[in-house]
């Protein structure tokens, strides 16, 4: 199993609409996780936020479902720079 965690500043005028977005990009990502995917934001910088999967059987096909939801859920809109997806496993 596989843990997938992504990274990404906001535009926090639009923290709103990214909330929103996120979360139902996560929902729609539950299927490929062992555990409900999460959104997270970095301690004294909201503008920064984590995605974080775990349990992942099928890597390349999880990223490749994660590419299309969020194009669906149009992250451009309000990410600043890109979205940077990270991939560890248990040792």
């Amino acid at each position: 199993m596989k843990f997938a965690y992504v990274y990404y500043r906001i535009d926090l005028a639009q923290a709103g609409v990214a909330a929103t977005r996120i979360d139902a990009l996560l929902d729609a990502m539950a299927v490929h996780c062992c555990r409900p995917p999460r959104r997270m934001n970095r301690c004294g910088d909201p503008a920064t936020w984590m995605e974080m999967y775990e349990g992942i059987a099928d890597f390349a096909t999880f990223s490749a479902a994660l590419d299309s939801a969020a194009q669906t859920a149009d992250c451009a809109a309000f990410v600043r720079g890109e979205r940077h997806l990270e991939c560890f496993f248990p040792v």
